[in-house]
Order: structure tokens, then sequence, then C-alpha cells
């Protein structure tokens, strides 16, 4: 079973609404882009983050549009330097490849080694668009609804306001 599958059986398993738009691998929020959702539906940003000694992992994720200052991320986090982890960190982490970044990846992070940081601009707007663990589909859910799912999954989500 594909790892996107996996994410569509699970959000049906816990009735939850969505709905899926498969297009051509994209690797970049540029790519994503050029796809051309219509404006009400707000694209996510997703950061796979470390700190300076690789012992804390984060997912960041913000609007596309939102630009993302690590230093004072480190500050809104309590963190040490930060740095985007290694691909190698990403697979063993949320067991997910480069361009497929995704809150949906924390359903492979049963041991919840990273922390969820979600920019609070991104409850404004109808439905955000994420990858389902594979760049080649974008599901757009909720706020609420994306919330619940990771919360049901074990994993806990902190908001924050990104403004430098």
């Amino acid at each position: 079973m594909s790892k996107k599958q996996l994410v569509y059986d699970k959000l049906a398993d816990m009735g939850i609404p969505f709905q899926t738009v498969e297009h051509v691998a994209v690797f970049t929020i540029e790519e994503m882009q050029i796809l051309d959702f219509p404006p009400h539906l707000k694209i996510a940003k997703n950061l796979f983050l470390r700190d300076a000694k690789g012992k804390r992992h984060f997912l960041v994720v913000v609007d596309a549009q939102q630009e993302v200052n690590l230093k004072h991320l480190e500050k809104v986090l309590n963190s040490t330097k930060l740095s985007f982890a290694s691909e190698e960190r990403l697979q063993t982490y949320l067991g997910l490849t480069k361009g497929a970044v995704s809150p949906f990846g924390l359903l492979n992070d049963t041991d919840n080694h990273v922390e969820v940081y979600f920019d609070k601009k991104l409850r404004e707007g109808s439905a955000i668009g994420i990858h389902p663990n594979d760049n080649t589909a974008t599901v757009f859910i909720t706020f609420e609804n994306l919330l619940k799912f990771i919360e049901a999954i074990g994993h806990q989500v902190k908001l924050i306001d990104f403004v430098v």
C-alpha cells in the first residue's frame, strides 16, 4: 500500500473529511504555487528542523507565503541554533523523503521524538493543503481536523506566532 493511501485510509477511519488533488511531483513551495490552487485554500510550508546537537527535532508548519527567520524561531522554540535536518533524519523520524515533508509523517513518529509547531495564522482560511506523505498529491483539510488527526495519533501541537 502506498504512503498516501495509508494517509487516506487513516483519515477515512477517523471520519475526517478531506479533498485530494493529484498532480505532478513538486519539491518546493515555488513549484506548488505553479499548480494554481484556488486562493482561499492555504498551502502549508513544512520545515523539518533540528537543534545544534541533533537532540531535538521540530516540524514547523506555516503558510506558504510566510517568511521564516531561523534566528527568531530559535527564540520562539527555546532552542539552540536551528538548521534543516538531513534526509537521513527525515527518513528516520518521519519516514519521509525530501519534498514530501508533511504533518502526516507524524504517523511514523510513534515515539514522539518530533516537536510540532503550527503558525497561528493557519487557523484563518477554509482549508490547508499538505502532502499525504507523497509529493504527487495535496490533501486539503480544515485546520481543526488536521489538529484532531495529529492529536489522535499521539502528538501535541503548539501554536506560535511567527511575527518577528
